[in-house]
């Protein structure tokens, strides 16, 4: 058994859950914090980030993310969350099957390349840049039988430019999933060392 979950770890586990916490706001009310929002498609656009913590601009934008994860660990308000949890496990298949085919990485890597591109000359929550995140989506993580069903009202998830944004933080949820293994993070953190994710998870707001 490795050592208990590192404060890098933390960091991309709230980039997860406030991924998915938006989902599910989004699926539900239809309405999104831009700033959240922002903070997803800058982290997905971010190849190459100096730090954990620079590929989301700051410790400060993850709060809901840490919202999310506090009432995860806390077995009476866990209730509250079940949809994002669910949404955030289902990511964390996802990530495990995307980097097992190279050439799933390969497309998804190209084709973020030419939406950071676009990126720069419009801005990451540019209506362009959205629909070009979401179509990149469709066309990869989509063609997989796993889908992830987002819980909400059916007149939004069926409005176009939501659904757009859906997929958007949904990928954006696999970029931190994808981070988190890569800085040695595992689903069974979550059963041996919820006290310790608690302590890190305050820390880190006390940073804030």
């Amino acid at each position: 058994m490795s050592n208990s979950p590192s404060r890098d770890q933390i960091i991309a586990l709230a980039g997860l859950f406030q991924a998915c916490a938006q989902v599910d706001s989004l699926a539900r009310t239809g309405h999104i914090q831009p700033e959240a929002l922002n903070t997803a498609l800058v982290s997905l656009l971010e190849q190459n980030p100096a730090s954990c913590e620079a590929t989301f601009g700051s410790v400060a934008k993850l709060s809901t993310g840490f919202d999310a994860m506090e009432k995860l660990l806390d077995s009476d308000q866990r209730s509250k969350v079940q949809d994002i949890l669910r949404y955030a496990l289902g990511l964390i298949y996802l990530q495990g099957k995307i980097l097992k085919n190279t050439a799933m990485l390969n497309k998804i890597g190209e084709g973020i390349a030419r939406t950071n591109n676009q990126a720069q000359h419009f801005s990451p929550d540019h209506d362009n840049v959205i629909s070009s995140l979401a179509d990149l989506y469709s066309n990869t993580v989509s063609t997989y039988r796993f889908r992830i069903q987002v819980n909400g009202q059916g007149g939004f998830l069926q409005q176009a430019n939501i659904a757009k944004r859906i997929r958007c933080l949904l990928f954006s949820g696999i970029r931190a999933s994808i981070l988190w293994h890569q800085m040695g993070g595992r689903r069974w953190h979550f059963v041996f060392y919820r006290k310790h994710m608690l302590e890190q998870i305050q820390q880190l707001r006390r940073e804030c």
